[in-house]
């Protein structure tokens, strides 16, 4: 359990950390730098889930080995896939992490969300539902590494 007080936000008690594969921890199917050292260090503390489309059909054999669960979703409704993933997990214990349009109301509905804006861009809406906005994967998954920058970030 990943827990902090931040002033103006709230107490997190977080438990899972629910994160998109393409676009978000990959880019055209191949998983990015440092995130596979990240995710161990994170997973000491989250149970780390990645919810995809795989529309590269390559996210089980990168991630094979790593401390995540892995949930293919179907073609239709993928925001509300995601949505319905988090409510199971209770979105209050929830960090979601994501870049596209399907991610919205996962990153609306999480304790907190996070937008990344990579290579492949970000959905506008995801980035207005988001409480936090960051450069790539490295530094989403560092705040949770270095939890000083996640209070910084959200305090008030």
């Amino acid at each position: 359990m990943f827990t902090r007080s931040i002033p103006g936000f709230g107490d997190l008690r977080l438990e899972h950390m629910v994160m998109d594969y393409n676009g978000t921890i990959a880019c055209d199917g191949e998983l990015l730098d440092h995130v596979a050292e990240l995710a161990e260090i994170v997973s000491s503390s989250l149970t780390i889930h990645v919810v995809t489309a795989d529309t590269f059909g390559k996210a089980r054999k990168s991630l094979d080995g790593l401390p995540v669960t892995l949930s293919i979703l179907g073609s239709e409704r993928q925001d509300e896939q995601k949505l319905d993933y988090i409510e199971t997990l209770g979105p209050d214990t929830c960090v979601c992490i994501g870049n596209g349009r399907n991610d919205a109301l996962m990153l609306e509905k999480a304790k907190v969300g996070i937008a990344l804006l990579q290579a492949e861009g970000a959905a506008v809406s995801s980035v207005n539902r988001a409480d936090i906005l960051c450069r790539d994967i490295r530094s989403a998954l560092e705040l949770f590494v270095r939890p000083k920058r996640l209070v910084a970030t959200l305090r008030s």
